[in-house]
């Protein structure tokens, strides 16, 4: 089993911090040797420092046969495909020292060791109440929740605050927008 440092896209880390994924796919695996199943990942963002956004295995690898039985022996050049195994986008580790060689880096066991233990370590989940209300009008409940959906859709978590707390502390509710807390309270000023 091989050590790998991959560079998560911008506008894909962006896209994690909004939605939860359980792979991330990079459609170039590079021209050197790629990944092999099985081996362990660090998803690193390269700015504007390189950082640890979260931790995997590769359940894809970029070498595949193709279709032809006469070229048994040749890989065709695929897609990586990373499965996430602990994510901590929101709360990522520098990785300073780390040297980048492209979207895939091989890291030996040293560096991979050191880098991973300084994540934070996992916690145990816990239930939220998480909540999106809004205002519609429409002639009956249907409509209202087709509006809705309509709204959630072209909106989405760009524009519209959803509101999170613990289960057991609704008194402690946040207003997140784009994955980060936003104040909604309009008598406050935003500086």
């Amino acid at each position: 089993m091989a050590q790998w440092a991959v560079v998560i896209p911008e506008a894909r880390l962006a896209a994690e911090r909004l939605f939860h994924h359980e792979t991330l796919e990079l459609s170039d695996g590079g021209e050197t040797a790629g990944p092999a199943e099985g081996d362990q990942v660090l998803v690193v963002a390269e700015e504007p420092a390189p950082h640890i956004v979260a931790l995997g295995r590769i359940t894809a690898a970029a070498g595949r046969a193709d279709d032809d039985p006469d070229n048994a022996d040749v890989a065709a050049r695929g897609p990586v495909v990373v499965t996430y195994t602990r994510r901590f986008f929101d709360e990522p580790t520098r990785a300073d020292e780390l040297t980048l060689a492209g979207p895939l880096t091989p890291l030996d066991e040293v560096t991979f060791a050191t880098l991973s233990t300084r994540v934070a370590p996992a916690v145990d989940n816990r239930t939220w109440l998480v909540s999106l209300d809004l205002p519609i009008e429409a002639p009956n409940a249907a409509e209202a929740v087709r509006l809705f959906w309509s709204y959630v859709m072209e909106l989405g978590p760009r524009e519209l605050p959803t509101y999170v707390a613990p289960s057991d502390d609704e008194l402690a509710m946040q207003a997140f927008v784009l994955g980060e807390e936003a104040n909604q309270d309009p008598e406050e000023d935003d500086d």
